[in-house]
């Protein structure tokens, strides 16, 4: 499924000149028309899933409560 730059905008939460920017520095590709700018959606579909991946791992370790210190001791 192919996307305009608006609704990749949309798709991807972010500012459709930020789109227009990697477009034109070829961070992501995509497909002219002669009008428009067409992007292929799956191309984002692995890094998203990484993200949430990472995302999942950094939540986890930053609950993960603190270990008890055992050289720490209370010596008043």
């Amino acid at each position: 499924m192919y996307l305009t730059i608006k609704d990749t905008a949309e798709y991807l939460s972010l500012p459709e000149t930020y789109i227009e920017n990697l477009i034109l520095h070829k961070k992501i590709r995509a497909v002219y028309d002669g009008n428009n700018y067409l992007i292929n959606k799956q191309q984002f579909q692995s890094h998203l899933e990484q993200m949430e991946k990472y995302r999942k791992l950094f939540e986890e370790w930053y609950n993960e409560p603190l270990p008890e210190d055992p050289d720490i001791k209370d010596e008043d």
